[in-house]
């Protein structure tokens, strides 16, 4: 099955349960930094920290495979006039990103992982901006988590490679198997 109707099947499946569609807890213990501006939800899926950020002033360009994601979140954007701009496309091709003179205040990843995003962030983010990302990393104790070592971080890495940024929060949560990592461009 291809990686765009895997993910509209998972979300079809998420919108036929009670779940509600929150933001990322993390993200969201964060929110004193958000003042505002140009933010990217890259793997957006159904919209929780887009939802979250245009709520803290930000317009949000939220970018996603799955045609059932962005016409989700298209609708609650419209419904809670909420300044996000959904967009269709695959973020392992990365001419179909539409970045060219993009400049953002903010960029938020949450458990997708593809290091030839890494140069683009760092590219794309103005001085001072932020980015926050999420996602599963290898650990002893979830080495049966059901994800593919190929979407898995190593441990550290964030740090690693966002070394001469500013960290303002960073976490590797064994028990869950995710690295977190908030950081400033300086």
């Amino acid at each position: 099955m291809n990686p765009k109707s895997k993910w509209n099947i998972k979300y079809i499946d998420r919108l036929n349960t009670d779940e509600e569609i929150s933001a990322n807890a993390r993200l969201m213990n964060l929110s004193a930094y958000f003042t505002g501006g140009e933010a990217l939800d890259f793997a957006c899926g159904l919209g929780g920290n887009s939802m979250f950020l245009a709520r803290s002033n930000y317009q949000v360009h939220a970018k996603d495979i799955s045609e059932v994601a962005i016409e989700y979140l298209k609708e609650q954007a419209e419904n809670q006039q909420l300044a996000i701009f959904p967009i269709l496309c695959d973020l392992t091709d990365v001419s179909s990103l539409q970045l060219k003179d993009c400049s953002v205040d903010l960029i938020v990843i949450t458990y997708y992982l593809d290091r030839a995003l890494f140069p683009i962030v760092k590219s794309i983010i103005k001085e001072n901006g932020f980015f926050f990302m999420e996602t599963f990393y290898r650990s002893s104790q979830t080495e049966n988590q059901g994800v593919s070592n190929k979407f898995k971080l190593e441990p550290q890495e964030l740090l690693t490679e966002f070394g001469d940024w500013k960290v303002l929060f960073y976490e590797e949560n064994e028990h869950e198997g995710r690295q977190t990592i908030f950081c400033q461009k300086v």
